[in-house]
């Protein structure tokens, strides 16, 4: 049985729906899972194992058998924790089938065959009784059913239907509890994610649409490494509050609640976003306490559990509202069964409905956060200006290849006699009309609801483009070089194009730099024992599923979240220019990059640099380059493609080693083939 799955595709702009083997959903739901962070998330594994060791000992010292219903087992670890731990049986829960399998060869392997029983179902399908899967009813409930957000992978369902179905009344639960904080602040870097903000190009202001500005927003959770955000970037508006509470060991209930806080404001300015995170207690007392909580909010910020499996949530609240020191205000959160949101009031005003906020604007749903952040970014817009100053002329005809881009806003205001953008579907051409609108510029710039290749004479009045402009940013683009749609587009349009014109980015180059991650690299590296427990079954699918198809590619990744260090100079090993058509042969480039510092080699990062002008140039990549120590900094605008190798290499830092790579630009498919190895180092090359 074949399977459909789509995959952006650079030569067209868009996502191709491509028909794969049944096993490809499989295989790239176990290569790009956090399986693997799960089993090094040692704070995580000890305080499980801990909150267990603790549940059988009530259990058993009130002179019952330990029974225990293990919901979301994966790899049948947490069960393995209870029968160590003396529990007499375990249900272990997986309704994913090829981690069922795996967790029976991991149980099996261990020796817990006689007493784990993996049942292969949605925990809301079970059955008890004697001819059902479990024969009783367990008193110890064991689940990991949580994501960043809490809630967001049906806990509440799952518990509220195990608490009807499935375990005795007054079971002990691990965990027991677990409490969701908040913090109200004022943030001039996360609301710029929020929506598009006012900006001056050449004298003028340029403002968003009115409807985004009173738009409550994407519904969706902003998740992120909130560690990496400094407290210097923003304004606390309230203590750390604890929002939201829930017993496992009680009935639970999935159904909408509102629960509200009132304080007096902590400082004076604009409410605009909530960091929310939570904790979980694995025991009664409270004891043994996991918590989720950023760095800087712990005495030793140096040395907190790091995990990627669950991070930290910004909410951004539906409008920025004033506050005054002193003065008293509520938070209020509400839930549904999978997700939270928060809203904000003076202590006068009513409460608000319990309803979900919605993007009625339909900018949230063209522009993602970390696009809305780029759009704003004051910096990379004086060098996109700088630069068309120096290209746009008053007879210039512009046409913008870009998604949701203000650069014919731009060109426009700095004379441009004609300017056209193309759109890649209506409602992002709905959009930036009402961005025009919004600033009077309807009918000045003319937006075409057309893909490059069906664009004709007629579309641009009979003439010419003297000006081709773009960022590029895609909403296809998944890897950096995805981007380069914009080098296939100019190429579909060269019939448009007049003999002299001038292309904006003129060029672009394929940038690397050898690296050492402080944490990432635990999210591919095998795990082989956990806890005591031997899970290299589990080490051996996901490699597996690593060199199944495009598992084997280099894979996105926001890299000023993660702490790292450059082991290496950046390089630029490829250079695509835009002057000239796409080629029809292949692009290659070989060559050794050295091992500048001393560290551990986990693989390599890789980004584009455009370069707008002749002296102008922008980075998706690093902002600045590596400190002496190779201290990075990245753009938060775009992910970085990462590159993982099966092993980490060490570097002795005395420039004696390298690591040879050879890349290969597909034309055909915009594809960029890889391989990176170990070796003497040796000149680069291109051809």
């Amino acid at each position: 049985m074949k399977t459909f799955c789509g995959r952006a595709n650079p030569t067209t702009g868009a996502l191709d729906w491509v028909e794969e083997s049944e096993e490809y959903d499989y295989h790239q739901e176990i290569a790009r899972s956090s399986y693997a962070d799960m089993l090094h998330d040692k704070d995580r594994n000890e305080k499980y194992f801990l909150g267990i060791r603790a549940a059988v000992r009530r259990v058993k010292s009130r002179g019952q058998q330990a029974v225990v219903l293990d919901i979301g087992t994966g790899t049948g670890l947490l069960s393995m924790m209870a029968v160590s731990a003396g529990a007499d049986y375990c249900y272990a829960v997986e309704v994913f089938k090829p981690m069922a399998n795996v967790a029976v060869r991991i149980v099996e392997k261990n020796g817990f065959k006689d007493k784990i029983k993996i049942i292969n179902k949605h925990s809301t399908e079970v059955t008890v009784g004697p001819d059902g899967d479990m024969q009783s009813r367990a008193n110890i409930l064991v689940t990991e059913l949580f994501d960043t957000e809490l809630i967001g992978e049906g806990a509440l369902p799952s518990y509220e239907h195990a608490h009807k179905n499935l375990v005795q009344t007054g079971c002990e639960a691990v965990p027991h509890r677990a409490t969701v904080y908040a913090q109200l602040v004022e943030s001039e870097r996360l609301w710029s994610w929020a929506r598009l903000l006012p900006l001056r190009v050449g004298g003028r202001e340029v403002v968003p649409n009115p409807e985004e500005t009173s738009c409550a927003g994407a519904p969706t959770v902003c998740d992120i490494q909130l560690s990496q955000v400094p407290p210097t970037h923003f304004h606390p508006l309230s203590q750390v509050l604890p929002m939201y509470r829930v017993d496992f060991s009680r009935p639970v209930s999935s159904s909408p609640e509102r629960l509200t806080a009132s304080f007096p404001a902590l400082g004076s300015g604009s409410a605009q976003v909530v960091l929310s995170w939570w904790d979980m207690d694995m025991d009664p007392e409270g004891t043994i306490n996991c918590s989720m909580a950023p760095s800087w909010t712990l005495p030793d910020p140096e040395n907190f559990p790091w995990r990627d499996h669950w991070m930290q949530c910004v909410y951004f609240l539906p409008v920025e509202m004033p506050v005054t020191e002193g003065e008293m205000v509520r938070l209020t959160l509400c839930h549904d069964d999978y997700s939270l949101w928060y809203n904000f009031q003076s202590d006068n005003d009513s409460e608000p409905p319990i309803s979900r906020p919605l993007c009625t604007c339909q900018a949230h749903m063209v522009w993602t956060r970390p696009r809305f952040g780029e759009l704003n970014d004051p910096k990379r817009t004086d060098r996109y200006v700088e630069a068309l100053k120096s290209i746009v002329r008053p007879d210039s005809v512009c046409l913008n290849v870009s998604d949701g881009s203000l650069l014919p806003i731009f060109a426009h205001i700095l004379g441009a006699h004609k300017v056209y953008t193309l759109e890649n579907s209506r409602m992002s051409k709905k959009v930036m009309e009402r961005v025009l609108a919004a600033n009077d510029l309807t009918g000045t710039i003319q937006v075409l609801e057309s893909h490059p290749q069906q664009l004709t004479s007629s579309s641009l009045g009979d003439e010419q483009v003297s000006v081709l402009i773009g960022e590029p940013y895609f909403t296809t683009s998944l890897l950096p070089w995805h981007s380069l749609y914009f080098w296939y587009s100019r190429t579909a349009l060269a019939g448009q194009l007049r003999d002299d014109v001038t292309i904006l980015p003129q060029s672009a180059s394929l940038c690397m730099a050898l690296m050492e991650f402080k944490d990432l690299w635990r999210i591919r590296a095998p795990c082989g024992s956990c806890e005591g427990f031997d899970v290299s079954v589990m080490d051996e699918m996901i490699q597996s599923s690593l060199d199944f198809s495009e598992s084997r590619e280099a894979e996105p990744h926001p890299l000023w979240e993660y702490p790292c260090r450059a082991l290496s100079e950046p390089r630029e090993v490829m250079t695509f220019d835009f002057r000239q058509r796409v080629p029809e042969e292949a692009l290659k480039s070989e060559g050794s990059v050295t091992l500048s510092r001393k560290g551990w080699c986990h693989g390599v990062a890789l980004w584009m640099d455009y370069h707008l002008t002749d002296d102008i140039s922008v980075s998706t990549g690093l902002t600045q380059p590596p400190s002496q120590q190779g201290d990075c900094e990245w753009s938060p605008h775009r992910k970085q493609a990462v590159y993982f190798f099966s092993s980490p290499w060490e570097s002795a830092g005395d420039s004696a080693s390298s690591v040879t790579y050879s890349l290969t630009f597909q034309p055909a498919t915009g594809d960029i083939v890889m391989e990176f190895i170990p070796g003497p180092s040796r000149h680069a090359t291109s051809a």
